[in-house]
Protein backbone atom coordinates (compact mmCIF):
# COMPACT_ATOMS: atom_id res chain seq x y z
CA UNK A 1 0.00 0.00 0.00
CA UNK A 2 1.30 3.47 -0.88
CA UNK A 3 0.13 6.63 0.88
CA UNK A 4 1.25 10.08 -0.21
CA UNK A 5 1.95 12.84 2.30
CA UNK A 6 3.97 15.95 1.52
CA UNK A 7 3.71 17.59 4.93
CA UNK A 8 5.73 17.04 8.08
CA UNK A 9 8.85 16.20 6.07
CA UNK A 10 12.12 15.74 7.95
CA UNK A 11 15.51 15.69 6.23
CA UNK A 12 18.77 14.67 7.88
CA UNK A 13 22.16 14.55 6.20
CA UNK A 14 24.34 11.45 6.48
CA UNK A 15 27.87 11.47 7.81
CA UNK A 16 30.69 9.83 5.83
CA UNK A 17 31.18 6.08 6.03
CA UNK A 18 33.68 3.68 4.58
CA UNK A 19 33.29 3.38 0.82
CA UNK A 20 32.75 0.11 -0.96
CA UNK A 21 33.88 -0.54 -4.50
CA UNK A 22 30.29 -0.74 -5.76
CA UNK A 23 28.82 -3.20 -8.22
CA UNK A 24 28.14 -3.24 -11.92
CA UNK A 25 24.87 -4.05 -13.64
CA UNK A 26 24.41 -7.68 -14.73
CA UNK A 27 24.24 -7.53 -18.52
CA UNK A 28 25.72 -4.02 -18.55
CA UNK A 29 29.29 -4.36 -17.28
CA UNK A 30 30.27 -0.79 -18.20
CA UNK A 31 27.57 0.64 -15.92
CA UNK A 32 28.20 1.06 -12.19
CA UNK A 33 25.30 0.82 -9.78
CA UNK A 34 25.92 4.43 -8.76
CA UNK A 35 29.35 5.79 -7.73
CA UNK A 36 31.37 4.16 -4.96
CA UNK A 37 30.56 7.04 -2.58
CA UNK A 38 26.81 6.59 -3.03
CA UNK A 39 24.81 5.82 0.11
CA UNK A 40 23.79 2.42 -1.28
CA UNK A 41 27.45 1.42 -1.62
CA UNK A 42 28.75 2.58 1.75
CA UNK A 43 30.19 0.21 4.32
CA UNK A 44 28.44 1.18 7.56
CA UNK A 45 29.82 -1.58 9.77
CA UNK A 46 31.87 0.90 11.84
CA UNK A 47 29.23 3.60 12.31
CA UNK A 48 27.77 4.03 15.82
CA UNK A 49 24.43 2.63 16.91
CA UNK A 50 21.59 5.17 17.09
CA UNK A 51 20.52 6.14 20.61
CA UNK A 52 16.91 5.12 19.91
CA UNK A 53 17.82 1.89 18.12
CA UNK A 54 15.94 -0.43 20.49
CA UNK A 55 12.76 1.66 20.20
CA UNK A 56 12.80 1.70 16.40
CA UNK A 57 13.65 -1.99 16.10
CA UNK A 58 10.74 -2.82 18.44
CA UNK A 59 8.41 -0.71 16.30
CA UNK A 60 9.34 -2.73 13.21
CA UNK A 61 9.04 -6.03 15.07
CA UNK A 62 11.65 -7.40 17.42
CA UNK A 63 10.35 -10.97 17.20
CA UNK A 64 9.46 -10.91 13.52
CA UNK A 65 11.67 -12.91 11.18
CA UNK A 66 13.77 -11.75 8.26
CA UNK A 67 12.12 -12.82 5.02
CA UNK A 68 13.57 -13.02 1.48
CA UNK A 69 10.95 -11.54 -0.84
CA UNK A 70 12.47 -13.31 -3.85
CA UNK A 71 13.07 -16.88 -4.98
CA UNK A 72 13.73 -19.14 -7.94
CA UNK A 73 10.13 -18.70 -9.02
CA UNK A 74 9.77 -16.26 -11.93
CA UNK A 75 6.92 -14.27 -10.40
CA UNK A 76 8.45 -13.87 -6.96
CA UNK A 77 10.66 -10.81 -6.58
CA UNK A 78 11.29 -7.70 -8.68
CA UNK A 79 12.86 -8.52 -12.07
CA UNK A 80 14.77 -6.07 -14.24
CA UNK A 81 15.15 -5.54 -17.98
CA UNK A 82 18.33 -4.70 -19.91
CA UNK A 83 17.90 -2.75 -23.17
CA UNK A 84 20.12 -1.01 -25.72
CA UNK A 85 19.91 2.66 -26.66
CA UNK A 86 18.05 1.61 -29.79
CA UNK A 87 15.07 0.43 -27.74
CA UNK A 88 12.02 2.45 -28.77
CA UNK A 89 10.86 4.85 -26.06
CA UNK A 90 7.22 5.45 -25.21
CA UNK A 91 5.31 8.05 -23.24
CA UNK A 92 3.76 7.00 -19.93
CA UNK A 93 0.74 8.60 -18.32
CA UNK A 94 1.24 8.97 -14.55
CA UNK A 95 -1.22 9.15 -11.68
CA UNK A 96 1.30 11.20 -9.69
CA UNK A 97 2.60 13.19 -12.65
CA UNK A 98 3.77 16.10 -10.50
CA UNK A 99 6.42 13.90 -8.85
CA UNK A 100 7.31 11.69 -11.81
CA UNK A 101 9.96 12.06 -14.49
CA UNK A 102 8.18 12.56 -17.80
CA UNK A 103 10.37 10.22 -19.80
CA UNK A 104 9.89 8.81 -22.42
CA UNK A 105 10.69 5.30 -21.15
CA UNK A 106 12.38 2.51 -23.18
CA UNK A 107 9.82 -0.19 -22.35
CA UNK A 108 10.27 -3.48 -24.24
CA UNK A 109 7.28 -5.03 -25.96
CA UNK A 110 6.94 -7.63 -23.21
CA UNK A 111 8.87 -6.34 -20.20
CA UNK A 112 9.58 -8.45 -17.17
CA UNK A 113 7.35 -7.08 -14.43
CA UNK A 114 6.82 -7.66 -10.72
CA UNK A 115 3.70 -9.65 -9.93
CA UNK A 116 1.04 -8.52 -7.48
CA UNK A 117 -0.38 -5.05 -7.08
CA UNK A 118 2.87 -3.02 -7.15
CA UNK A 119 3.71 -4.08 -10.73
CA UNK A 120 7.18 -2.52 -10.75
CA UNK A 121 9.00 -2.34 -14.07
CA UNK A 122 12.76 -1.74 -13.89
CA UNK A 123 14.69 -1.01 -17.09
CA UNK A 124 18.41 -0.35 -17.57
CA UNK A 125 19.77 1.20 -20.76
CA UNK A 126 23.16 -0.52 -20.91
CA UNK A 127 24.58 1.96 -23.41
CA UNK A 128 23.63 5.17 -21.59
CA UNK A 129 23.73 3.73 -18.06
CA UNK A 130 20.25 5.02 -17.28
CA UNK A 131 17.85 3.36 -14.86
CA UNK A 132 14.12 3.72 -15.52
CA UNK A 133 11.63 2.59 -12.87
CA UNK A 134 7.83 2.47 -12.89
CA UNK A 135 5.30 1.73 -10.16
CA UNK A 136 1.88 0.20 -10.89
CA UNK A 137 2.67 -0.07 -14.60
CA UNK A 138 -0.06 -1.21 -16.99
CA UNK A 139 -0.55 -1.27 -20.72
CA UNK A 140 -4.13 -0.36 -21.57
CA UNK A 141 -5.37 -0.19 -25.16
CA UNK A 142 -1.79 -0.07 -26.41
CA UNK A 143 -0.74 2.80 -24.10
CA UNK A 144 1.31 2.67 -20.90
CA UNK A 145 0.12 4.09 -17.59
CA UNK A 146 1.75 4.01 -14.14
CA UNK A 147 1.32 5.37 -10.66
CA UNK A 148 4.72 7.05 -10.71
CA UNK A 149 8.06 6.86 -12.47
CA UNK A 150 11.65 7.92 -12.04
CA UNK A 151 14.82 8.05 -14.13
CA UNK A 152 18.31 7.79 -12.59
CA UNK A 153 21.79 8.26 -14.01
CA UNK A 154 23.74 5.25 -12.74
CA UNK A 155 26.98 7.27 -12.89
CA UNK A 156 25.63 10.08 -10.69
CA UNK A 157 24.81 10.61 -7.00
CA UNK A 158 22.01 13.04 -7.85
CA UNK A 159 18.94 12.59 -5.64
CA UNK A 160 15.33 13.31 -6.48
CA UNK A 161 13.86 16.66 -5.40
CA UNK A 162 12.90 16.82 -1.73
CA UNK A 163 9.37 15.54 -1.26
CA UNK A 164 9.24 13.62 -4.53
CA UNK A 165 8.33 9.98 -4.69
CA UNK A 166 9.87 7.60 -7.23
CA UNK A 167 8.71 4.12 -8.13
CA UNK A 168 9.24 3.52 -4.40
CA UNK A 169 7.57 5.20 -1.44
CA UNK A 170 10.87 6.57 -0.10
CA UNK A 171 11.75 8.33 -3.36
CA UNK A 172 14.70 5.97 -3.78
CA UNK A 173 15.76 3.82 -6.73
CA UNK A 174 14.77 0.17 -6.31
CA UNK A 175 17.39 -1.61 -8.42
CA UNK A 176 20.46 -0.88 -6.23
CA UNK A 177 18.73 -2.43 -3.20
CA UNK A 178 17.91 -5.75 -4.84
CA UNK A 179 19.64 -8.97 -3.87
CA UNK A 180 20.87 -10.28 -7.22
CA UNK A 181 21.82 -13.89 -7.84
CA UNK A 182 24.93 -13.01 -9.87
CA UNK A 183 26.44 -11.23 -6.86
CA UNK A 184 25.68 -14.13 -4.56
CA UNK A 185 27.29 -16.56 -6.99
CA UNK A 186 30.38 -14.32 -6.94
CA UNK A 187 30.36 -14.57 -3.13
CA UNK A 188 29.77 -10.94 -2.15
CA UNK A 189 27.05 -8.28 -2.17
CA UNK A 190 28.69 -4.84 -2.14
CA UNK A 191 25.66 -2.69 -1.39
CA UNK A 192 22.80 -2.19 1.05
CA UNK A 193 19.55 -4.06 0.52
CA UNK A 194 16.02 -2.69 0.40
CA UNK A 195 13.49 -3.63 3.08
CA UNK A 196 9.97 -2.81 4.23
CA UNK A 197 8.20 -2.12 7.53
CA UNK A 198 4.51 -2.29 8.29
CA UNK A 199 4.19 1.14 9.90
CA UNK A 200 6.41 4.14 9.24
CA UNK A 201 6.70 7.69 10.50
CA UNK A 202 5.51 10.64 8.47
CA UNK A 203 9.09 11.78 7.77
CA UNK A 204 12.24 10.71 5.96
CA UNK A 205 16.00 10.84 6.41
CA UNK A 206 18.88 10.70 3.93
CA UNK A 207 19.03 9.16 1.37
CA UNK A 208 15.22 8.99 1.17
CA UNK A 209 13.34 11.94 -0.36
CA UNK A 210 9.72 11.03 0.36
CA UNK A 211 7.64 9.40 3.05
CA UNK A 212 4.46 7.37 3.23
CA UNK A 213 3.77 7.32 6.95
CA UNK A 214 0.51 7.40 8.83
CA UNK A 215 1.70 8.96 12.09
CA UNK A 216 4.12 11.53 13.52
CA UNK A 217 5.00 9.13 16.35
CA UNK A 218 8.79 9.50 16.86
CA UNK A 219 8.97 5.87 17.92
CA UNK A 220 8.11 4.75 14.38
CA UNK A 221 10.87 4.37 11.77
CA UNK A 222 11.22 7.05 9.06
CA UNK A 223 11.81 6.23 5.41
CA UNK A 224 15.52 6.00 4.70
CA UNK A 225 16.27 4.38 8.08
CA UNK A 226 19.37 2.20 7.88
CA UNK A 227 19.73 -0.92 9.97
CA UNK A 228 22.47 -3.53 10.04
CA UNK A 229 22.88 -7.05 11.33
CA UNK A 230 24.73 -7.03 14.64
CA UNK A 231 28.38 -8.07 14.40
CA UNK A 232 27.78 -10.54 17.23
CA UNK A 233 25.31 -12.64 15.18
CA UNK A 234 26.97 -15.95 14.32
CA UNK A 235 26.63 -17.20 10.75
CA UNK A 236 27.52 -20.81 11.47
CA UNK A 237 25.13 -23.25 9.86
CA UNK A 238 23.83 -20.93 7.15
CA UNK A 239 24.07 -22.06 3.54
CA UNK A 240 26.27 -20.27 0.97
CA UNK A 241 23.51 -18.04 -0.41
CA UNK A 242 21.97 -16.92 2.88
CA UNK A 243 25.42 -16.39 4.33
CA UNK A 244 26.37 -13.94 1.55
CA UNK A 245 23.15 -12.02 2.22
CA UNK A 246 23.82 -11.88 5.96
CA UNK A 247 27.43 -10.79 5.47
CA UNK A 248 26.15 -7.90 3.33
CA UNK A 249 23.70 -6.95 6.08
CA UNK A 250 26.61 -6.70 8.51
CA UNK A 251 28.71 -4.53 6.15
CA UNK A 252 26.18 -2.41 4.30
CA UNK A 253 22.92 -2.99 6.15
CA UNK A 254 19.56 -2.32 4.59
CA UNK A 255 17.52 0.82 3.91
CA UNK A 256 13.82 1.24 4.68
CA UNK A 257 12.20 1.99 1.32
CA UNK A 258 8.49 1.18 1.49
CA UNK A 259 5.58 0.09 3.65
CA UNK A 260 4.96 -3.64 3.69
CA UNK A 261 5.51 -6.74 5.75
CA UNK A 262 8.22 -6.20 8.39
CA UNK A 263 11.79 -7.27 7.60
CA UNK A 264 11.02 -8.29 4.01
CA UNK A 265 14.15 -7.83 1.90
CA UNK A 266 13.79 -7.49 -1.84
CA UNK A 267 15.60 -9.34 -4.59
CA UNK A 268 15.38 -10.19 -8.27
CA UNK A 269 14.01 -13.62 -9.19
CA UNK A 270 16.47 -16.13 -10.62
CA UNK A 271 16.41 -19.87 -11.32
CA UNK A 272 19.73 -20.14 -9.47
CA UNK A 273 18.31 -19.16 -6.08
CA UNK A 274 18.16 -22.07 -3.64
CA UNK A 275 14.91 -21.58 -1.74
CA UNK A 276 15.85 -24.05 0.99
CA UNK A 277 19.03 -22.05 1.60
CA UNK A 278 17.19 -18.72 1.57
CA UNK A 279 14.50 -19.93 3.98
CA UNK A 280 17.19 -20.18 6.65
CA UNK A 281 17.17 -16.37 6.76
CA UNK A 282 14.01 -16.76 8.85
CA UNK A 283 16.23 -17.72 11.78
CA UNK A 284 17.21 -14.05 11.95
CA UNK A 285 14.74 -11.79 13.80
CA UNK A 286 14.42 -8.11 14.56
CA UNK A 287 16.36 -8.66 17.78
CA UNK A 288 19.45 -9.34 15.64
CA UNK A 289 19.42 -5.85 14.08
CA UNK A 290 20.45 -2.39 15.22
CA UNK A 291 19.80 1.07 13.76
CA UNK A 292 22.84 2.80 12.32
CA UNK A 293 23.46 6.42 13.33
CA UNK A 294 23.72 7.96 9.86
CA UNK A 295 23.04 11.57 10.83
CA UNK A 296 24.55 13.99 13.36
Amino acid sequence: MRLRFLTGVTLLIATPATLATGATVPGAPKCPVFPADNAWNQDVSALPVAANSDTLISAIGIERSLHPDFSNQGGYGIPFNIVRKTQKKVQVRFQYAGESDRGPYPIPARPRMEGGSDRHVLIIDRDRCRLYELFAARKVAGRWTAGSGAVFDLRSDKLRPIGWTSADAAGLPIFPGLARAAEVRAGRIDHALRFTAQRTRRSFIFPARHQAGSSDDPNLPPMGLRVRLKASVRLDGFGPQSRVVLEALKRHGMILADNGSPWYITGAPSPTWNDDDLHALGRITGADFEVVQTAP
